[in-house]
């Protein structure tokens, strides 16, 4: 007899994840489908990190890692903190988990009590809902605009607190939208959480690396709610990692070892090769993330270019991560032949279906009228992408 739990019923499958294996089926069918619906960068891990991890192997790192990652990995997050953000943290404030998102969960799982409320700026990452759906918190959701570069306000973020919230979550630079909070915007987020010492801010920070308009800008840097921040942050994006699992979090003691107990009960520690692998990401040659961001920008660039010529479509220009987030409900109330656009998951499968190239419905992200496009992959591909899709909007009358 099947029998599934109804908090998993309550769960939306990720949308993102959904869409590329949409993309796959096709191709495997022979369908020459140009993927933009994926989250990973499309360069290959530095070869230096790839030895770390082959050495790990011949060095028998094949055995049970301690819960909340080894010693040494935790003193290089801790190194990397101080280095790249001048943050001060010790080793007992790190956990290392299987990827960032893992990372979250916990954090959620170990603060929020059932219905206690939990602030997300739309459009969000899919999985933030979700996660708070399974600690059977509440989502309060901000909504924000494209005309404002999709960043949540002090005085909505004052509006939406109640004696019930718990947590803001707040990614910076931002999937899907690729927006990017400066240090004056955090410092006026800053200044309302202070008044409210019992709600933690969740900062999503995996996109740090992939910025386009300076040096990243952590809200932790704030002494005054120091105590309030957890940092969330990994390997996956900044050194193509995303196979290997690692991510982690930051943030006070208790804390941390309230995640290192869920987590020991559930996964344990990380893999341990990959683990190894991330001491060299995050301790050796750094020069990979100029080259993979001057990249990036290249490539955002390529995708706003052609955007920029196609009548109805809004687009902000990204600050970081490998995204743009252009709105193209201009289309929706179109139609080609018998297939009609009513939504961003019409629009979706009908460029995934007759223009062979796959995106992500704004929808799943809290955002109707968005389409989030990657541009994590080649400048051909992306040529070749942006053709495709000129030439499917073009035939919806």
């Amino acid at each position: 007899m099947e029998r599934i739990s109804s908090r998993i019923k309550a769960l939306s499958p990720s949308a993102t994840i959904a869409m590329n294996q949409k993309g796959r089926d096709l191709k495997e069918k022979g369908i020459d489908i140009i993927n933009l619906s994926v989250g990973e960068p499309d360069f290959f891990t530095p070869d230096h990190i790839k030895e770390a991890a082959k050495k790990a192997i011949d060095d028998n790192f094949s055995f049970y890692a301690p819960v909340p990652g080894y010693p040494a990995l935790r003193q290089a997050i801790v190194d990397k903190l101080k280095r790249d953000n001048n943050l001060n943290y010790s080793p007992a404030q790190i956990v290392v988990s299987t990827g960032a998102k893992h990372a979250l969960a916990n954090v959620i799982e170990c603060i929020v009590e059932k219905d206690e409320e939990v602030i997300i700026p739309a459009p969000y990452w899919v999985s933030y809902a979700e996660q708070v759906k399974i600690a059977e918190g509440k989502n309060v959701i901000i909504d924000t605009s494209l005309e404002n570069e999709f960043k949540m306000s002090p005085d909505q973020l004052k509006a939406a607190i109640t004696p019930q919230t718990r947590a803001l979550l707040l990614c910076t630079p931002s999937n899907p939208t690729g927006s990017v909070y400066s240090k004056e915007e955090l410092r006026a987020i800053a200044d309302v959480l202070a008044e409210h010492p019992d709600v933690f801010v969740i900062a999503d920070e995996i996109y740090e690396h992939i910025n386009f308009i300076g040096g990243h800008e952590s809200i932790a840097q704030f002494e005054d709610i120091r105590d309030q921040v957890v940092i969330i942050n990994g390997v996956s994006k900044a050194y193509a990692m995303t196979g290997y699992r690692i991510g982690f979090m930051a943030g006070p003691e208790w804390l941390a070892k309230a995640c290192a107990k869920l987590q020991g009960q559930v996964t344990s520690g990380a893999n341990s090769m990959a683990m190894q692998a991330s001491i060299t990401a995050l301790t050796g040659d750094q020069s990979c993330l100029k080259e993979m961001n001057e990249a990036f920008l290249r490539r955002r660039d390529l995708v706003l270019g052609h955007l920029e010529g196609i009548e109805g479509v809004k687009c902000a220009t990204p600050g970081g991560a490998f995204y743009v987030f252009p709105d193209f409900s201009h289309y929706f109330g179109t139609s080609v032949g018998d297939r009609k656009i009513e939504n961003s998951m019409d629009l979706c499968i009908y460029l995934l279906e007759e223009g062979h190239i796959a995106t992500v419905p704004g929808s799943a992200f809290g955002a109707e009228g968005c389409v989030r496009i990657s541009y994590a992959n080649s400048d051909e591909n992306l040529e070749k992408a942006m053709a495709r899709l000129k030439n499917a909007l073009a035939a919806l009358k």
